[in-house]
């Protein structure tokens, strides 16, 4: 995919995520996601964030302050960002940047593009919400995952498997027991969320729950 299409895919991913969000209660926003550790609240706040970044420098200074854990780094930070706006002022940054095209120093535009669309699925799927972004955003981001190692080291924790979207065109692995499914659910198991297991068929889904 082109920058533009990117672009494009994110702000359409971000919209989805405010009119999702529109009449949610408070308790709803406490609800855990299918990010570990992270509220549907902190979630928000986190793809809220992204187009508004902090510059340079205060990134550093919170990845020293955290030894360099950025998983622990990314949950503060967005739970501090979520702690200082309302829900309603959330879904406001939500809409109000969504065409905004900035993004933080450390990640690139094919990170950001599959963050976005991971990070709707963690809000969404825990309502039983089904979303499926466009086929093309699909399989770019399950191209970057692949390919990249950490933090989700999917090609070597799946391996020995080949998974098989159906609905994308889109294949990964070499091994000779196949998972197949929609390619949001093989996007979320690759980026370890167990809860998109359900989606998935054949003989290597059982194999899913032991990686």
């Amino acid at each position: 995919m082109d920058a533009d299409t990117i672009w494009t895919t994110v702000a359409t991913e971000r919209r989805y995520l405010a009119d999702l969000l529109d009449g949610l209660s408070r308790d709803d926003w406490e609800r855990p996601s299918l990010c570990t550790e992270w509220r549907v609240r902190d979630v928000v706040a986190h793809v809220a964030w992204t187009p508004q970044p902090p510059g340079p420098w205060k990134l550093l200074t919170a990845a020293v302050r955290h030894r360099f854990d950025f998983n622990s780094m990314n949950r503060d930070m967005a739970v501090e960002f979520a702690q200082q706006r309302s829900p309603e002022q959330l879904v406001d940054q939500l809409r109000r940047y969504a065409d905004l095209r900035r993004k933080p120093v450390v990640t690139t535009l094919e990170n950001l593009l599959f963050d976005t669309l991971v990070h709707v699925q963690d809000v969404a799927i825990p309502f039983g919400i089904q979303h499926t972004p466009a086929g093309p955003a699909t399989a770019a981001a399950l191209d970057r995952v692949w390919a990249m190692g950490w933090p989700f080291h999917a090609k070597r924790r799946l391996r020995g498997l080949r998974l098989v979207a159906t609905d994308v065109g889109w294949t990964g692995g070499e091994g000779p027991v196949e998972v197949r499914g929609p390619g949001t659910a093989l996007l979320l198991t690759m980026t370890g969320r167990p809860a998109a297991h359900a989606q998935l068929d054949g003989p290597g889904v059982a194999e899913l729950a032991t990686r």
